[in-house]
């Protein structure tokens, strides 16, 4: 098999692109999806003080983006089960290229930039064989999709690069077919096995961890890294909603993983769902948010519970200062940490599930 060192070797001698950079599209700290009060969607690009910089089409409603780390290029990719993604040039305001998932695949909307941004990776449901993948399209050759490897898991959702240019997984465990229930119904919840998932900077299997047999239901969906490269995964519970289950998991390679722990409260009013995670801006903490259970948590490094900030139908969250941008489906902007601040407001407007934060935000 092809490693990944030869894709990106290839790409980086294959790569003639224009000299633009973020500076180009004005700086953008953060992208997210929306739709406005007409019912379009878009995907928008705010300041670090969570101003809105620009707003780009999109033809279907979003979830995330991907973000390229030095050139004004952004991977939106459409709501699972999509199969289809844009790439966006911020600066212009241009969609440059639209990929297609190959027939049997659909996206899980998550995808990370590779190799200095030479490679894109999409993780996706291989659903005619019942298995996941990541899909890898390579920049200097237009987005080809120049081939694909094993996610070692099902329903893979969600991935991100660490600094040795190794890859982290969240391997959902839920397996979908687009064609049954508009594509979002559960076929397997009784045998779903989540992990988190390691593979080496040659897309092999490095490390992977499945939870506790009486968490076999609790799908690990998304994805942060903060400082040393500790992992955070958030997890939505698919198990008996009388359980209060722990929904904040947190993994350094090599250990253990620790499950973060608040009180019984708190996990039921989480009502099994973590929606997005992040760590802080000064890296001290990570917090999950829940929009059904209209609320932040937040929690030390080591899992221990801080406290909670109560907000109707929070999700997106990304490191903001010394804490976190939270986004609703309200059209607000939100600065938290210990408390709540509105930043921005734009009525009509309701953000998708997910804020990202541009490499030189991230904690």
């Amino acid at each position: 098999m092809t490693s990944r060192r030869t894709f990106i070797k290839a790409a980086i001698a294959a790569t003639v692109v224009p000299r633009l950079s973020w500076a180009d599209a004005g700086s953008p700290a953060y992208l997210g999806a929306a739709r406005d009060a007409s019912g379009d969607y878009a995907l928008y690009g705010m300041d670090e003080a969570a101003q809105i910089l620009f707003r780009v089409p999109l033809p279907a409603r979003g979830h995330a983006a991907a973000a390229h780390p030095s050139k004004p290029e952004a991977v939106a990719f459409a709501r699972r089960p999509g199969t289809f993604a844009v790439v966006v040039n911020c600066a212009t305001g241009s969609v440059t290229h639209r990929l297609d998932a190959p027939q049997g695949h659909h996206f899980m909307g998550h995808g990370v930039f590779v190799g200095e941004g030479n490679l894109m990776l999409t993780p996706e449901n291989h659903y005619t064989e019942k298995k996941g993948v990541l899909g890898i399209w390579d920049r200097a050759k237009g987005y080809k999709r120049v081939g694909e490897v094993p996610s070692h898991g099902i329903g893979p959702h969600d991935i991100r690069e660490l600094s040795d240019g190794s890859l982290v997984i969240a391997n959902g465990g839920i397996f979908t077919h687009p064609e049954i229930g508009e594509g979002r119904e559960k076929l397997n919840i009784a045998d779903m096995t989540p992990s988190l998932t390691y593979l080496n900077a040659d897309f092999g299997l490095a490390e992977q961890h499945v939870l506790a047999p009486e968490l076999h239901q609790n799908s690990i969906r998304h994805l942060a890294v903060g400082p040393d490269d500790q992992v955070g995964f958030a997890m939505q519970w698919e198990g008996d909603a009388a359980e209060a289950v722990p929904l904040l998991g947190l993994h350094r390679r090599g250990e253990d993983v620790v499950l973060a722990e608040a009180d019984l409260a708190e996990h039921v009013m989480m009502q099994g769902y973590a929606g997005s995670i992040a760590f802080s801006g000064d890296g001290s903490e990570v917090a999950i948010t829940s929009p059904r259970g209209g609320r932040l948590q937040r929690f030390a490094a080591d899992g221990t519970f801080l406290g909670a900030v109560l907000r109707a139908d929070l999700c997106g969250l990304a490191p903001f200062g010394a804490g976190y941008l939270g986004s609703d489906g309200f059209g607000a902007l939100l600065a938290l940490k210990d408390d709540m601040r509105p930043l921005t407001a734009v009525p009509g407007l309701a953000w998708d599930n997910h804020l990202v934060a541009l490499p030189a935000h991230v904690a």
